[in-house]
């Protein structure tokens, strides 16, 4: 089985794509969708792909209609991952990670905690101090008058331990346009960006980035993921007997 495995790696081996211009969204869940049953089948590899989207708003298995703000504003999708409502637009990263958990651990935990580490550690690149706040999605920045803000959000869903959707780091998007949603569900904290926080980084210097930090992490030849998670033992979910459904935007099937 390993020497049928490597042969299907080498022939199908990770493949890391960025589109210069702006994706549809359905054209992207379309491609997504498909791309899984091929990584399923053994009839493609797995993918990394960091796009951009025109501006519009997300819904994930979780979302509450009444976060919906401006429903007008901008189309509005039924992203069919975990979470809640998010924007995405230009000037947000947008990284979808399509990866096979069978040849990484069948780890729907240890998936999104090494998921929300390459966040963390990209940012740390380009000194953002990004951190996790347990029992709220999303990677925090807090500002230097203790106001704590959204930098990057995360929703995925695994399909028979194929994973896809991902991350969005917000670069230097318009950050008025998430007045037309509650983000994730969290009205008492904003959100912030690269530019927001003074630092001017291009979308080339942050995917050369995620590119190294994704190999550390995860390995552009897949491996099993290695990173602790860290325990909350004073909030329920990482470090519990919680599901990760309870604590993380993931959804399965």
């Amino acid at each position: 089985m390993l020497e049928n495995e490597t042969k299907s790696e080498i022939m199908h081996p990770l493949e890391w794509r960025i589109s210069d211009s702006l994706v549809d969204y359905q054209s992207a869940v379309d491609e997504m969708e498909e791309r899984v049953r091929q990584i399923r089948a053994g009839d493609a590899g797995e993918l990394v792909w960091l796009l951009e989207h025109p501006p519009l708003y997300t819904a994930g298995t979780s979302a509450k209609i009444e976060d919906l703000v401006d429903p007008d504003r901008f189309p509005v999708y039924d992203a069919g991952r975990g979470g809640e409502y998010t924007y995405h637009g230009p000037g947000q990263r947008v990284g979808y990670f399509l990866l096979d958990l069978k040849k990484r651990g069948r780890d729907v935990r240890q998936f999104v905690f090494s998921l929300e580490e390459v966040i963390i550690q990209s940012l740390a690149a380009f000194s953002i101090r990004a951190e996790r706040r347990h029992g709220r999605v999303g990677v925090w920045v807090t500002r230097e008058d203790g106001r704590e803000e959204k930098v990057a959000a995360i929703g995925v869903r695994v399909r028979q331990w194929v994973t896809y959707h991902g991350i969005a780091i917000n670069v230097e998007p318009d950050l008025s346009h998430f007045e037309g949603i509650v983000p994730c569900g969290i009205a008492e904290h904003g959100v912030t960006s690269f530019a927001d926080l003074g630092l001017p980084v291009t979308m080339d210097d942050l995917d050369v980035v995620l590119k190294q930090v994704f190999d550390e992490i995860f390995g552009l030849a897949p491996r099993r993921m290695h990173l602790e998670v860290e325990p909350a033992p004073d909030a329920p979910g990482v470090g519990s007997s919680h599901s990760i459904e309870e604590t993380h935007p993931v959804f399965q099937v």
